[in-house]
C-alpha cells in the first residue's frame, strides 16, 4: 500500500545511499533570470554542459517590468539578469520564454498552461513556490541555486525523503469563498511552521471539486505551512487539463501516459505520518492581519490577542507583527482604509481570478485612494484576458492592465509598494518589506481584493455577489 507521493517518488529514485540522501532523477526543470546565473557559471568553470537541454524550460519573471515592455528594462541590476538569462541560454541551448516571447510569463503559470507539467513526474525550479505543480499530481518542490547547478549538470537531485501528511478538506464551501481563502485557512489553522518536514498530500470532496486553476493555488502555498511542497491525485478534470496543451504528449504517446496516470491515488490504507481532517462550511473569506501567512483570520473576524497555549516566543512575534502592521489584538479589519491593491502573482495571476475579479469590478470605479495592479499571469492570460472583455471591464472602472510579470509579489522589479501604506494582495507572502522597504501587505484572493478596489477599504466581498 502506498501513497500517491510514494508511488511517485520510488519511480523516480536511481539510488539510495546508506544512511544518506537519495539520487531523485528530475523530469522537467524550469529556470528563470533570479536563481540560474551562479548555476550555468559553475558549469563555466567545471567546462560541463547542460545533460539534458531539452527538459530543461526557462522564462524571465521576477525583474521584467509590468508596463512598456517593449522599451529596455531600466533597472539596471533587473536589465543585466534578464540579458543574462537570454545569454545563458543561448549558449546551452535551453527554450526561454524571454520578454516580449508570445508566450512569456511566470514560471509556474506557463509550465501547466503550455503542456509541460504532467502528472507523474518530478518537478524542480529555482523557486519556493514551484510546489504549484503539484496540483497535477506531480513531486514539485523550489531548490536551491546550488542544487540548480547540479540538475543542469546531471538531471538529478540529492534529496532526503520528507514526511507525508494529508489534509482532507470534505464538504460543501459558502459563497465568496475561493480556494485562495482554503489555504489561507488551513495555513491559519497548521501555522507556518506546520507542514515543515513533511510533503503534503490534499483530497477531500471540497479538493475534487475545485477547478485546476483552484488546485494550483493550494498546492502553491504550500510553502507558506512550512512543508516541502503539496499534491493533489490526478483526475478527469487533470487529464482534461492537459490534453492537447502545445507540449502535452499527443495520440498514442497520451493514451499510453494516460493509463499510468490513472493508477496515480493513494491507496486506500496507505498510511500517512501525520493527517488533518477539515469542514469546508468553516471556510470563509479570508485575509491576513501580520507577516507570516500563517497570521491569517476570517474577514469578519477579529485580531487574535494569543491564547492560553501561546508561549512567550509566539507572543512577542505576535506582538511585534501587530507593531510592524499598526494593528492591534481584537481589532476588526472591516473598514480599514488601504492604500494598494494587487491581483496577480503564481498565486492568483491566472484567467479564473481575473474573471473572479472582473465580476466584483464590473460597473463599478476604482476607489480614488486606492492604487490598482491587475497583472496577467503570461502573455496567454493576458491574450485570454482581452478577448473576453476583461481588460475592458478593468480600464472602465480606471485599473490599468498591465504586462505580464511576477510583479508585486516581491520587490524585485518597479511595482514596489512604499514604506507605510497597506497593499490587499493576492500575493503568496506578506513579510516585512515583501512588497519594498516598509510595505504592509494583507493576503487575500481576488474576491477580497477586487472588492477593496473599488471601495478603498476593507470589506466582505460576499455583499458585491448576487
Amino acid at each position: 500500500m502506498k501513497t500517491l507521493f510514494e508511488k511517485i517518488w520510488d519511480a523516480h529514485v536511481v539510488k539510495k545511499i546508506e544512511n544518506g540522501p537519495e539520487v531523485l532523477y528530475i523530469d522537467r526543470h524550469f529556470i528563470h533570470e533570479v536563481t540560474s546565473p551562479q548555476a550555468f557559471n559553475g558549469l563555466r568553470e567545471r567546462k560541463i554542459p547542460v545533460f539534458r537541454p531539452a527538459q530543461v524550460v526557462a522564462t524571465a519573471d521576477h525583474n521584467v517590468p509590468t508596463i512598456n515592455q517593449h522599451l529596455p528594462i531600466q533597472d539596471e541590476l533587473s536589465r543585466l539578469q534578464v540579458n543574462k538569462l537570454n545569454d545563458n541560454c543561448k549558449e546551452f541551448g535551453i527554450d526561454l520564454y524571454g520578454l516580449n516571447h508570445p508566450k512569456q510569463g511566470i514560471v509556474h503559470i506557463i509550465g501547466p498552461e503550455l503542456g509541460y507539467t504532467l502528472p507523474g513526474s518530478t518537478i524542480v525550479c529555482g523557486d519556493s513556490h514551484t510546489a504549484t505543480h503539484g496540483a497535477f499530481g506531480t513531486i514539485a518542490f523550489g531548490i536551491g541555486t546550488s542544487e540548480v547547478e547540479m540538475v543542469l549538470a546531471t538531471q538529478c537531485l540529492l534529496q532526503y525523503r520528507p514526511k507525508k501528511m494529508r489534509i482532507i478538506v470534505n464538504g460543501l464551501l459558502e459563497k465568496g469563498v475561493t480556494s485562495k481563502d482554503i489555504i489561507l485557512y488551513l495555513i491559519s489553522k497548521l501555522t507556518a511552521g506546520g507542514g515543515t518536514g513533511y510533503f503534503i498530500e490534499y483530497s477531500g470532496s471540497a479538493i475534487q471539486r475545485l477547478s485546476m486553476e483552484e488546485r494550483m493555488t493550494i498546492c502553491n502555498m504550500s510553502i507558506e505551512m512550512g512543508a516541502r511542497g503539496g499534491i493533489i491525485a490526478p483526475d478527469e478534470k487533470t487529464f482534461e487539463y492537459v490534453k492537447g496543451r502545445e507540449f502535452a504528449p499527443k495520440g498514442a504517446d497520451y493514451d499510453k501516459l494516460l493509463a499510468h496516470w490513472k493508477t496515480l491515488f493513494s491507496d486506500k490504507g496507505a498510511t500517512f505520518d501525520k493527517e488533518y481532517v477539515f469542514d469546508a462550511s468553516d471556510i470563509s473569506p479570508m485575509i491576513t492581519y501580520g507577516t507570516n501567512p500563517g497570521m491569517g483570520m476570517k474577514i469578519n473576524g477579529l485580531i487574535p490577542a494569543g491564547n492560553g497555549s501561546s508561549t512567550d516566543a509566539d507572543k512577542a512575534d505576535l506582538k511585534k507583527s501587530l507593531d510592524y502592521m499598526g494593528f492591534s489584538p481584537n481589532e476588526s479589519l472591516i473598514g480599514k482604509k488601504i492604500d494598494y491593491v494587487f491581483i496577480g502573482s503564481c498565486t492568483n495571476g491566472r484567467i479564473e481570478d481575473l474573471r473572479m475579479a472582473a465580476k466584483i469590478i464590473k460597473g463599478h470605479k476604482k476607489a480614488e485612494n486606492v492604487t490598482v495592479w491587475i497583472v496577467p499571469g503570461s502573455k496567454l492570460v493576458e491574450e485570454q484576458a482581452i478577448a473576453e472583455g476583461l481588460k475592458d471591464i478593468f480600464e472602465a472602472a480606471g485599473i490599468p492592465f498591465r504586462q505580464p510579470g511576477c510583479s508585486a509579489c516581491l520587490a524585485m522589479n518597479d511595482d514596489k509598494i512604499p514604506a507605510g501604506k497597506y497593499c490587499v494582495s493576492t500575493s503568496n507572502r506578506n513579510f516585512e518589506g515583501r512588497q519594498g522597504p516598509g510595505s504592509r501587505t494583507l493576503l487575500a484572493g481576488p474576491l477580497v481584493a477586487a472588492a477593496a478596489a473599488i471601495t478603498g477599504k476593507i470589506v466582505d466581498p460576499t455583499e458585491f455577489l448576487n
